[in-house]
C-alpha cells in the first residue's frame, strides 16, 4: 500500500504547513492493525489540517500493535483481535472499537472478474487446509456452474506477521470447519498448513496481485485500491453476498456493544441475509493510567473528532461508522475509566 503511505505522509506534510502557528501542537503516536490503516490515514489528514496535531500511526500489524502498547512506546496501540477483558485486567489497558470493515478473499485467476467466482466457508478452509489444492476442483466446480475453471494450481497468500485480520479469517473458519478449528484454531499468528506469507494487508495484496491462480485475504479497502477481484461469500443464511457497506452494515447490527465488557465483540458469521460473513470492527487499545495525560487527552480528542466527524470518510472506504448509542457507550467508558497518576479523571 505504497500509495496510502504517500498520501498519509505527503498530506500531512502539506497540512503542516498550512497549520504553522500550531506546530507547538501535541504530536501523538499508535501503531498496529494494517486493517484500519486507510480510514485513520484519511482522519489523521483531515484532523491536522484542522488542529495541527500530527498522528504518527505505524502499519505493523495487530500483534505488534498490542506489544508495543503493553510496552509503552506508542501512545495507543490497534487490533482487530479484541482482547479479553482477563487480558486487558492483565495489562492495565483498556480497548474500544473505531470502525466495522470486512475481510475480503481475493484471487487472482484469468478470466474471473470480482463477483464472478462464488465460494462457501467450508470451501474456502479447505483452500487453506490444502485439502482442495486444484482450481477446478468438484467442490469448487460444484459452487460455479458455468464457469471456466483453470486445471491449475492454487497458491494460497496470507500473512506473515502477527495479524487481527488473520484473527478475525481465522476466526470465521473456525466457526465453519470443525477441521480448521481442532487443526489451526484462531490467533493473529497461526501454524499455516500451507503457502506464502506477505506483511501486512500491504503484502498480501502485493502477492496475489502478481502470483497467477493465487488466493488471499485482504482488508476490503486493499482489494478495492489495488483493482483485486473479490469473491462472493456464502453467509450462514446460504445466501451468496459481495463485500461493501451494505453487507459490513448487515452485519454490523448484531453487535450488542452494551452487553459486551471491555467492548469484547466478535462479529463473524453473523445472522441475516445480507450479511457479509467476514466482519470486524477494528479496536485502540490504551492504558488506563496514563502518565502523561496531556498527550491522553490528545489522543481521545483525535478519535472524538473521528466519531463526530469521519463518518462520511469512512463510509468513502467501506467502512461502517459506529452508531451514536455505542460513540456514547465509549465516551462514558473513557471517563469511568482512564485516570492520571494521580486518580484525576483525563475526560472530565
Amino acid at each position: 500500500m505504497k500509495r496510502y503511505t504517500r498520501l498519509f505522509s505527503g498530506a500531512i506534510m502539506a497540512a503542516s504547513l498550512m497549520v504553522a502557528p500550531l506546530a507547538q501542537a501535541v504530536n501523538i503516536t499508535g501503531a498496529g492493525a494494517t486493517f484500519p490503516y486507510p480510514i485513520y490515514a484519511k482522519w489523521a489528514e483531515a484532523y491536522n489540517a484542522k488542529t495541527g496535531v500530527r498522528l504518527n500511526y505505524q502499519s505493523i500489524g495487530s500483534g505488534g500493535g498490542i506489544k508495543q502498547i503493553q510496552n509503552k512506546t506508542v501512545n495507543f496501540g490497534a487490533s482487530d483481535k479484541p482482547l479479553t477483558p482477563a487480558e486487558l485486567d492483565k495489562d492495565g489497558l483498556m480497548q474500544f472499537p473505531t470502525v466495522i470493515g470486512g475481510v475480503v478473499p481475493v484471487v487472482n485467476i484469468d478470466g474471473i472478474t470480482s463477483g464472478k467466482l462464488k465460494l462457501n466457508g467450508e470451501v474456502l478452509a479447505n483452500i487453506f487446509l490444502k485439502k482442495i489444492t486444484k482450481w477446478n476442483d468438484p467442490a469448487i466446480a460444484k459452487l460455479n456452474p458455468g464457469v471456466s475453471l483453470p486445471d491449475a494450481n492454487i497458491t494460497v497468500v496470507h500473512r506473515s506477521d502477527g495479524s487481527g485480520t488473520t484473527f478475525v479469517f481465522a476466526n470465521y473458519l473456525s466457526k465453519v470447519s470443525e477441521e480448521w478449528k481442532n487443526k489451526v484454531g484462531a490467533d493473529t499468528s497461526i501454524s499455516w498448513p500451507t503457502g506464502v506469507g506477505g506483511k501486512g494487508n500491504e503484502g498480501v495484496a502485493s502477492y496475489v496481485q502478481r502470483i497467477k491462480n493465487s488466493i488471499g485475504y485482504v482488508e476490503y479497502a486493499y482489494a478495492k485500491q489495488n483493482g483485486l477481484t473479490y469473491v462472493l461469500m456464502q453467509n450462514r443464511e446460504g445466501e451468496f453476498v459481495k463485500p461493501g457497506l451494505a453487507s459490513f452494515q448487515a452485519a454490523a447490527k448484531y453487535a450488542e456493544w452494551d452487553k459486551a465488557p471491555g467492548f469484547y465483540e466478535i462479529i463473524t458469521n453473523e445472522p441475516g441475509k445480507e450479511s457479509w460473513p467476514i466482519a470486524s470492527a477494528t479496536f485502540i487499545l490504551m492504558h488506563k493510567v496514563q502518565d502523561n495525560p496531556a498527550v491522553a487527552k490528545e489522543v481521545l480528542k483525535f478519535f472524538k473528532f473521528a466519531y463526530a466527524e469521519g463518518d462520511k470518510m469512512a463510509e468513502s472506504l467501506d467502512y461502517v461508522p459506529l452508531p451514536d448509542n455505542v460513540v456514547s457507550l465509549i465516551e462514558a467508558h473513557w471517563k469511568a475509566n482512564m485516570k492520571g497518576k494521580d486518580g484525576s479523571p483525563i475526560v472530565e
